[in-house]
């Protein structure tokens, strides 16, 4: 069994995502520039399209089309599965253009938490976000941290308009 107390991810988050495949080194671009050139094709009928930056395309390639499942119970809320895979919010250009325009920043999709029906999306800085029925959901400053607060249970933050002023 490899030491995990050495790797880059709170022991349970490292354990989830080597159960889905990930390992160290994992870096599928091939498959991150297919998405980047069919998000960034996109275009709504009323004309609004998503961008794409390097964080994104970053994030694509190391965690691209795993889907992630907690190991255990969550420390605050019920642990989220994840798949990483834009496409799941490529119909929603307008919602992740007015997200970004309330931060002054650009977002793009990510993937999705699949019990909770959000969508997973990370701006231009890294940072990342979840948008469900309930609002808009800070999930850390990078992915990695994103992964911890979805895989671990740990409360997300919720999105006000004061959180955005």
């Amino acid at each position: 069994m490899p030491d995990l107390s050495t790797t880059r991810f709170p022991v349970p988050v490292d354990a989830a995502l080597r159960e889905a495949g990930w390992q160290p080194g994992r870096w599928d671009i091939k498959q991150a520039e297919e998405w980047a050139d069919t998000i960034s094709s996109y275009v709504t009928p009323a004309g609004h399209r998503h961008r794409v930056f390097p964080a994104a395309v970053e994030a694509w390639a190391e965690f691209g089309n795993l889907r992630i499942a907690p190991l255990g119970p969550g420390r605050q809320i019920a642990p989220a599965t994840l798949l990483v895979d834009p496409l799941a919010g490529i119909h929603l250009a307008r919602t992740l253009s007015d997200l970004g325009r309330s931060l002054d920043t650009e977002i793009s999709p990510l993937g999705e938490e699949c019990d909770a029906h959000s969508v997973l999306a990370i701006d231009r800085a890294g940072r990342v976000y979840s948008i469900d029925h309930t609002g808009d959901w800070y999930l850390g400053a990078d992915i990695d941290t994103a992964l911890g607060t979805l895989l671990t249970g740990l409360d997300p933050t919720r999105l006000t308009p004061a959180a955005t002023d």
